[in-house]
């Protein structure tokens, strides 16, 4: 039997939904898959059910419903067995929708003489409607509520004018709501097991008035009644634009229906939440006369926040806002929205608040790209405008009020990343099918996320470096890695640690990586109970001599010593345990000696390295001594770049710093020095990471390196 088309299994579904009582398994589907049901603390057991293969996504619970109220709401309770039936037939259809939808999709991958080759193009818009409506949450239920606040502050004047009331009114009702049925459904799951199958429904849970509002909640009747008529559906109202699974739906938009006597029925939170985000938007803007000011305070909610998040990340002072940029003709030439700077590394940020259309959703290939460009494209193409002016002394940078700016112009990275204000449906995958970049040596790929996924990158990834670090690995592996959302590859990086061997051509990542922070972000945001940082590369290595080294790195005022910050990260855990060992063993045959004591390693694959000198800085030639060293160990090694380290015995805290960055190059003299250079040749650090972790005898060499017998040089003594 062939398959049935998308159009005929979504007939049958509408058909289905319409039937007497199934709104019973709405709110079952609900309370079975939107619900997080966990003990004294949230682990990874507890929301291991929102990414079970049987879950619904709320896209298509939300479709349920919009198909629903096409008709009028027959709530009789089915018996058990119609019940389940209406259960196994909406998951059958929805899985047979599912695999409708993703046929084009499936006629990319082509097998040729056993060898699958995928077929161009493969993400034409056709073949991106299933990521679309499949790609989940790139926001969490907290960050609509809050991120709401901060967006229509400025239009509360016109809220309250037009619609009765303001913005953080929508958000209050919310929070009371989920509070409210919340409660209710917990005890009506308790209350279930003492009544007959036939007597099971959550419907009660969803039902609702304004008395229960008000009572807890501290708004005048008048607002939240308010509230409660913008987002519910009008009587009568059959949602009739909903013809198609990518059509308009009008219950995505006016989540609330009128119930019985008054009431009210909502049947997914989550949907409310959403649309107190997103559906101001149109209200505003469909007014003619203030569309022109709704548009202006989007775009500085979006910059502004943006901007907010890299200054909790690098602190204000080294981020720079609204940099207008003038050519050597004094024309301008375009605005940089945000600028981080550390060291040599500069993030440059252009913010966009473009939606994606209901045609494009469709799959119309070119409405597909139209709205990308209006909102990544765009922002991208001026991101390098700017970055390249950012690198060329000949462009005046200025403020917002007009006085000029001095920056260093010779930054050895600058970072774009493009930033869209609301969720953007497969964004990750849209990105990888249409955007157009252009690098230069000092100007890497944009990268492009949504406000939320910046904001939780910037609770998570606290300082620049471990910040820089994260967009470093996006950048280097981003077309080798394949993930729903942001979320997805952060959540790896924090438990895995975002690195691969070249033996990887492709990864393809399930959702269930975001566990560990979905479990953070809601104890940190929530209050829930669970850990607030997800166990790996923040954890593993907290309170170690290596982890200090890096914070002390990380507030260090040279400039080029970040870059060595950089490097120590992506060594690997038990590279990094061992440099800290041989770090400790150091300073302590200093304390023993008064001499001084080193180290050197490479970081082959970044042709760089370091050396750690531990002495006391007593004497007057301790800077020059180490700045040979460097020198030399540099040259010795072929190195670009050589970083050299003056560390205290006592307190292992970093004294000093010096660091070479000129490209190696041959040179007669160095190689004379080299020769005659009366240290011990140079040890492989794959080698000296053996030696530091191996068990020494006394009259062993010491693993240092020196030469020397253990017991006369680093062995250390009670």
């Amino acid at each position: 039997m062939d398959a049935r088309t998308e159009t005929e299994v979504f007939a049958d579904l509408a058909e289905l939904c319409r039937s007497p009582g199934f709104i019973h398994a709405i709110v079952y589907f609900d309370f079975r898959d939107n619900l997080i049901r966990f003990g004294d603390r949230l682990d990874a057991e507890a929301m291991e059910s929102q990414h079970a293969a049987e879950r619904l996504v709320r896209t298509e619970i939300a479709t349920m419903i919009g198909l629903m109220v096409q008709g009028p709401i027959d709530a009789i309770l089915p018996i058990p067995e119609r019940f389940q039936e209406y259960v196994d037939r909406a998951q059958a259809l929805l899985q047979e929708l599912h695999w409708a939808m993703s046929a084009s999709w499936r006629d990319s991958f082509k097998i040729v003489d056993g060898v699958v080759q995928i077929q161009e193009p493969m993400w034409a818009g056709a073949n991106l409607r299933e990521p679309i409506f499949y790609s989940g949450e790139s926001a969490y239920g907290f960050q609509y509520r809050a991120l709401a606040i901060r967006k229509y502050a400025a239009d509360n004047p016109w809220l309250l004018a037009n619609k009765g009331f303001e913005i953080g009114d929508a958000v209050a009702v919310a929070q009371t709501l989920a509070d409210v049925l919340s409660e209710r459904q917990m005890a009506l799951s308790k209350a279930m097991v003492e009544l007959p199958p036939d007597q099971w429904t959550m419907l009660p849970g969803s039902v609702f008035s304004v008395d229960d509002i008000q009572g807890r909640c501290e708004l005048d009747r008048s607002r939240i009644e308010a509230v409660l008529a913008a987002f519910t559906l009008p009587p009568g109202h059959l949602n009739p634009r909903f013809t198609a699974l990518h059509e308009f739906n009008a219950t995505n938009a006016m989540p609330l229906l009128h119930w019985d006597d008054g009431q009210f029925l909502l049947l997914q939170h989550y949907s409310l939440l959403e649309a107190i985000y997103e559906s101001p938007v149109f209200w505003l803007t469909e007014d003619r006369t203030y569309a022109p000011t709704a548009v202006r305070h989007r775009g500085e909610f979006t910059e502004d926040f943006a901007a907010e998040c890299l200054e909790k990340v690098f602190g204000k002072a080294r981020v720079l806002r609204n940099i207008d940029i003038y050519g050597p003709d004094r024309n301008r030439v375009g605005e940089i929205d945000a600028l981080a700077i550390y060291g040599r590394r500069a993030i440059l940020l252009q913010a966009k608040s473009k939606r994606l259309t209901i045609e494009a959703r469709k799959g119309n290939d070119l409405q597909l790209k139209d709205d990308f460009k209006k909102a990544v494209q765009d922002a991208a193409d001026q991101a390098f405008l700017c970055a390249t002016a950012l690198l060329d002394s000949s462009f005046k940078l200025k403020n917002a009020a007009g006085d000029g700016i001095e920056l260093p112009r010779s930054f050895d990275v600058v970072q774009p990343l493009c930033i869209v204000s609301d969720h953007y449906p497969a964004l990750a995958f849209q990105a990888s099918a249409f955007l157009k970049q252009r690098t230069t040596a000092h100007i890497v790929a944009p990268l492009v996320m949504d406000v939320f996924a910046l904001d939780v990158m910037a609770e998570m990834l606290v300082g620049p470096l471990q910040f820089l670090h994260y967009l470093t690995l996006r950048e280097r592996f981003g077309e080798r890695l394949s993930a729903s959302h942001e979320l997805t590859l952060l959540g790896y990086h924090l438990t895995h640690h975002l690195w691969f061997d070249d033996e990887f051509n492709m990864m393809v990542m399930g959702d269930d990586f975001s566990i560990p922070l979905d479990i953070a972000m809601l104890a940190r945001r929530e209050g829930l109970p669970g850990l607030e940082t997800p166990e790996g590369i923040l954890t593993k290595l907290k309170g170690t001599t290596f982890d200090r080294l890096v914070a002390q790195i990380e507030s260090h005022d040279d400039p080029d010593i970040g870059e060595l910050g950089l490097a120590l990260l992506q060594l690997g855990e038990e590279t990094a345990r061992s440099l800290g060992s041989g770090i400790d063993t150091l300073a302590a045959a200093a304390r023993r000696d008064r001499r001084p004591h080193d180290l050197s390693l490479e970081f082959g694959e970044a042709q760089a390295g370091l050396t750690v000198h531990c002495r006391y800085p007593d004497t007057p030639d301790t800077m020059l001594r180490l700045w040979a060293h460097c020198r030399l160990r540099k040259y010795a090694s072929k190195a670009d770049r050589w970083y050299g380290l003056l560390i205290h015995p006592d307190t292992r805290d970093v004294l000093a710093s010096v660091g070479s960055l000129e490209p190696w190059t041959s040179d007669a003299e160095m190689e004379e020095q080299v020769k005659q250079w009366p240290v011990r040749p140079q040890v492989p650090w794959s080698a000296m990471r053996r030696r530091l972790a191996q068990k020494v005898g006394r009259n062993d060499p010491c693993a240092c390196g020196s030469g020397k017998k253990h017991k006369k040089c680093c062995l250390v003594r009670p």
